[in-house]
């Protein structure tokens, strides 16, 4: 009986009671998973995973849950769901107490700690946290999970130092990821302990030292108790990375000896040498990456001879020797990388008979000579770079006839002539670079022959001609590069090419030359920047083109494509030309630029039936006018551009709803009405330029929608509204140009808690703009304020253009300084790279060039770049090419008063200041002495008091100053360079003196009201001025002080003043003379 209800009573539990349990954990489960759902704030429209969670389903079936057989939940990755929020401790993530595996990379988690509840997570094998935007420090209970295997906290904000790890905390510990944070410190030496551990990267860190710094490997290695602990535990790690930190001084030899070491990458770091592996130590190194440190002197030969070693690279250093290998050595040597450093002299020929190596790399140095290879030598290399040194004279043909050698590039050299290669020699070559040599004349005929020869550039030479062909000879070319030299044309007997990509940009040629006719293979096409004129041929678009480049040539009109052809152009480049008549219709491309040509119409009304998959749509600088299509919204794409034209009428409204716009150009036309205030929530616009039209009305609210706005030129219109505040919500912004408009009233914004903290270019000169200027606004303007920007680029942006040929990603696009040009737009200044397919145009008074110059097509992107007209200097200049540390305030004609607040002096990055123009009194601020980047500062036509602040000394920078036309007094400052501008930067100011308004400086300040015109000469003694005033009373108190005193000293005064006057005037003495000497004979008795 007893049995029998002990049977009961366990088929009871497993019938009703567990079921009931689990039933109650797992919906438990479910409960913490939506509660954490409800947590998080997240983008709907871009959420895959979230969105599919919901209380009607098995949340075991959600996407990014894994559950195990049991219906536990093990893994959960909720990546890239644009989640931004914060997960605090109270999280109920924190309740799934069985998962193993947990994803939450590539998301936003507005720089919050990781929280140190994650340690409850006691069953975590796999945690994922990249790209997340955390911050502040690791935390140790992250660390210490016991089952974590992989770790990845890369590309986040950690700073401060890494925690302790250890064997009992974390044992199983495989892969860790700390790269691209701010951890700093000594690398914890905690972290080679850990016996599991195979692959380490903390690389882009701030950290300073190695581990351990005490004493080195021993000599002998039979003493292990001498090695330090973490040597003689650690014999799993086989992928070190520890590049671009801050790590100091020598590398020890101990880092290349760890036993099962494959990959190690300490490039990017400041290491001055490579310390010698100990007698009879052995490395397992595979791959050694030293690049970009500071390495010099000799490259030591045993690094050479290490048996495992198959990758070295040593480029980015200052190494000036090569030492010759080790007498019997054997090297593993595939691929050796020596670019820029500063080997010289000869390249010996040993190096090319490495029986291993594959690729060698030696550009960037100032090698002169490459000197021939040993007799019977053979050599394995594929590839040979030795570009950008100092070769001259001829090619040697030995070079061509390497066996194995596919790839040769000798560019950037100054070599001059071509050596024919040897009589029944073989090449293996398929790419030949020859480009910016000194090569001239006539291109030989066999260098298009080599039997394998794939692509040849021989561009940035003076060739003039190209060789007849060899008779019977086969060509395999399909990439010819010839741009940038003499030629007038190719020998139409090369008509049996079958090329792929041809590049004949800025040459002389004035037709299109004749063997293009019978290509069939042709994607890519670069006739820019020649002499070409007439018509563009129908058979050119019979070819299967993807790029099309007849830019800056004199063509004027397009001939339309035969009946029944096909052509899948990508990318087509007119501008520069002179076409004219209809608005061709017939081309459909992601890129059209039609622009600075000579278009004399309406733009079509079905413009976008036609053209419907654009990308990049530019029909500026022509002279199009009447309205806008509606259609041309189907048309447009990324980019359009409509500038400089003669378009009127409004802006279509469905331009301000498009999804896929990032920029539009619309400044000078003759555009009217009110702005569409319709734009969408996900606007994504970046450049909304409508300057110098006649638009009216005020800004649209809705263009807070567009919250990755960068430009903003409105300058130049009709606009009647108050200072858009509404803006500041908009943390992007970084150019907002309303100046000569109708805005009104106050600048300030008490009300808005919105900065703009790269704001680099505020101009809201010739409004009605009033009241005070605000001090402290301007300091949130955090570009202004410190600009750390290392490498300032061009603002703009760029973009995948879709389909394109891709041939090479170079950028194109300059890093020179900002470029100014007078009255006119600033065009055609670009590094004629390679295979560059924007020309760079001549520039004359009739025929101004492009505009869309300054966007630059390279590979498979389109690089779009900003540019606006300001007053800089006291000159109308178009800006065309604004860096990101450029910075400019102009508030110049308005109606600001008050005193110009001492906060400006802060804005330390500041380039240009224009404060003229309005009712501004008071002193100048001496804090403007902190602003020494500053380039131009006018102050001039305010009521501005007081002297020039001696601060201004500071401003070594300083080329252009106006403080014309205020109250300022007292002397100019002879000390600096204030004194050395023009009269017209001090003038209107009548109580300044001194260079250069006056050239003597002793004489003294002119009285004004009857006071002395400095109210604060107490502060300054003029001693020049003082001595003389002292000299000249002294001296006439002697004289009436004797003549009162002194009876003796007034007689002889007397005579001597009577002599004079009767000497001067005789007829007085005979009328006066007796009377005088008988009164004087009186007054003696």
């Amino acid at each position: 009986m007893p049995t029998l209800f002990l049977h009961f009573f366990l088929f009871l539990i497993t019938t009703t009671v567990i079921p009931a349990v689990h039933n109650n954990f797992i919906e438990a489960q479910k409960q913490s998973l939506l509660h954490f759902k409800q947590s998080l704030e997240f983008d709907s429209s871009e959420s895959s995973k979230l969105i599919t969670w919901n209380s009607s389903t098995d949340s075991c079936f959600w996407l990014g849950v894994t559950c195990s057989t049991n219906g536990r939940v093990v893994e959960l990755d909720l990546s890239s769901e644009s989640i931004s929020c914060i997960i605090d401790n109270s999280s109920s993530l924190f309740q799934l107490q069985h998962l193993q595996s947990l994803n939450l990379a590539n998301n936003y988690f507005n720089l919050a700690p990781i929280p140190s509840a994650i340690g409850k997570l006691a069953d975590l094998r796999y945690l994922n946290l990249s790209d997340a935007f955390f911050s502040w420090t690791i935390p140790s209970s992250v660390v210490s999970l016991p089952k974590l295997e992989t770790l990845t906290l890369s590309h986040n904000r950690f700073s401060g130092q890494v925690p302790e790890f250890s064997n009992t905390s974390s044992p199983l510990l495989e892969t860790l990821h700390l790269e691209n944070n701010n951890l700093e410190g000594q690398i914890p030496t905690s972290i080679f302990n850990l016996q599991g551990l195979l692959y380490l990267n903390l690389s882009s860190n701030n950290f300073s030292s190695f581990p351990f710094n005490g004493p080195r490997l021993p000599r002998n290695l039979s003493s292990l108790r001498a090695f330090p602990d973490f040597l003689r535990t650690q014999s799993t790690l086989d992928y070190l990375d520890l590049s671009n930190n801050q790590i100091q001084g020598e590398i020890p030899n101990w880092i290349l000896s760890l036993k099962s070491l494959n990959s190690l990458d300490l490039s990017g770091n400041s290491l001055v040498t490579l310390e010698a592996l100990l007698p009879n130590s052995t490395s397992a190194l595979t791959s050694l990456n030293l690049h970009s440190n500071k390495l010099q002197g000799e490259i030591p030969n045993w690094i050479l001879s290490l048996k495992s070693l198959n990758s070295l690279d040593l480029s980015g250093n200052s190494l000036v020797t090569l030492e010759a290998p080790l007498p019997n050595s054997t090297s593993a040597l595939s691929s050796l990388d020596l670019h820029s450093n500063k080997l010289q002299g000869e390249i010996p020929n040993w190096i090319l008979s490495l029986k291993s190596l594959n690729s060698l790399y030696l550009s960037g140095n100032s090698l002169v000579t490459l000197e021939a290879p040993l007799p019977n030598s053979t050599s394995a290399l594929s590839s040979l770079d030795l570009h950008s040194n100092k070769l001259q004279g001829e090619i040697p043909n030995w070079i061509l006839s390497l066996k194995s050698l596919n790839s040769l590039d000798l560019s950037n050299n100054s070599l001059v002539t071509l050596e024919a290669p040897l009589p029944n020699s073989t090449s293996a070559l398929s790419s030949l670079d020859l480009h910016s040599n000194k090569l001239q004349g006539e291109i030989p005929n066999w260098i298009l022959s080599l039997k394998s020869l794939n692509s040849l550039d021989l561009s940035g030479n003076s060739f003039v001609t190209l060789e007849a062909p060899l008779p019977n000879s086969t060509y395999v070319l399909s990439s010819l590069d010839l741009h940038s030299n003499k030629l007038q044309g190719i020998h139409s007997s090369y008509s049996f090419l079958q090329l792929d990509h041809l590049g004949l940009a800025s040459n002389k040629l004035t037709t299109f030359p004749d063997f293009l006719i019978n290509q069939s293979h042709l994607t890519y096409i670069d006739l820019s920047d020649n002499q070409i004129q007439g018509q563009i041929p129908n058979w050119i678009w019979s070819f299967e083109l993807r790029e099309l480049n007849l830019s800056c040539n004199s063509l004027e009109s397009l001939e339309a494509p035969l009946p029944n052809s096909t052509y899948v152009l990508s990318s087509v480049d007119l501008h520069s030309n002179q076409l004219q008549g209809h608005f061709p219709l017939f081309l459909n491309s992601s890129y059209l630029d039609y622009s600075r040509n000579n278009f004399n119409s309406r733009i079509p009304i079905d413009i976008g039936d036609f053209i419907s998959t654009g990308s990049y749509l530019s029909l500026s600088s022509n002279n199009f006018h009447r309205a806008i299509p509606k259609s041309i919204c189907n048309a447009s794409g990324v980019v359009l551009d409509l500038s400089n034209n003669s378009l009127s009428g409004n802006i279509p409204q469905c331009l301000t709803q498009s999804h896929s716009l990032l920029a539009i150009d619309m400044r000078r036309n003759n555009l009217s009405g009110t702005f569409p205030d319709n734009f969408l929530k996900d606007c994504e616009l970046r450049t909304l330029d409508l300057s110098n039209n006649q638009i009216q009305g005020q800004l649209p609210k809705s263009l807070i929608n567009c919250s990755r706005l960068e430009v903003l030129n409105l300058g130049n219109n009709n606009i009647t509204d108050t200072f858009p505040c509404f803006l500041m919500s908009i943390s992007t912004l970084r150019v907002l140009v309303l100046r000569s408009n109708k805005f009104y009233g106050s600048i300030r914004c008490p009300k808005t808690n919105g900065t703009w903290p790269v704001l680099q270019i505020i101009d809201l000169a010739h409004n009605n703009f009033s009241g005070d200027m605000p001090g402290r606004m301007s300091l949130t303007w955090q570009a202004m304020v410190s600009n750390e920007d290392d490498s300032p680029t061009n603002l703009g942006f760029s973009y995948k253009l879709p389909g394109r040929y891709d041939r090479d990603n170079e950028n194109i696009y300059t890093r020179d300084n900002i470029q100014f040009v007078a009255r006119g737009d600033y065009y055609g200044d670009a590094s004629m790279a390679r295979s560059n397919v924007s020309c760079r145009c001549k520039t004359d008074s009739k025929n101004p060039v492009a505009r869309y110059n300054y966007r630059y097509v390279t590979g498979p992107s389109v690089y779009y770049i900003n540019a606006i007209t300001t007053i800089i200097k006291g000159l109308e200049l178009n800006v065309v090419k604004i860096l990101t540390i450029f910075t400019l305030i102009d508030y110049s004609s308005n109606k600001f008063n008050g005193s110009i607040p001492e906060e400006i002096g802060e804005l330390k990055s500041l380039y240009v200041l224009n404060l003229s123009g309005n009712a501004f009194t008071g002193k100048i601020p001496s804090s403007f002495g902190k602003m020494q980047q500053l380039e131009s500062l006018d102050l001039s036509k305010n009521h501005l008091s007081g002297q020039i602040p001696p601060q201004f000394a500071y401003l070594t920078f300083l080329a252009f100053l106006d403080l014309s036309n205020n109250e300022l007094v007292g002397k100019i400052p002879t000390s600096t360079q204030i004194s050395k501008f023009p009269n017209i930067s001090f003038e209107g100011n009548k109580g300044l003196w001194g260079p250069p308004l006056t050239m003597d400086a002793v004489l003294p300040p002119p009285i004004l009201n009857g006071s002395s015109s400095n109210p604060n000469s107490e502060d300054e003694i003029d001693w020049d001025v003082i001595c003389v005033e002292i000299g000249f009373t002294c001296g006439f108190g002697i004289v009436i002080g004797s003549l009162l005193f002194c009876k003796r000293w007034r007689k002889w005064y007397y005579r001597a003043i009577r002599s004079i006057i009767f000497k001067i005037f005789p007829q007085l003495e005979q009328r006066f003379g007796n009377h005088r000497r008988h009164v004087y004979v009186n007054t003696r008795h």
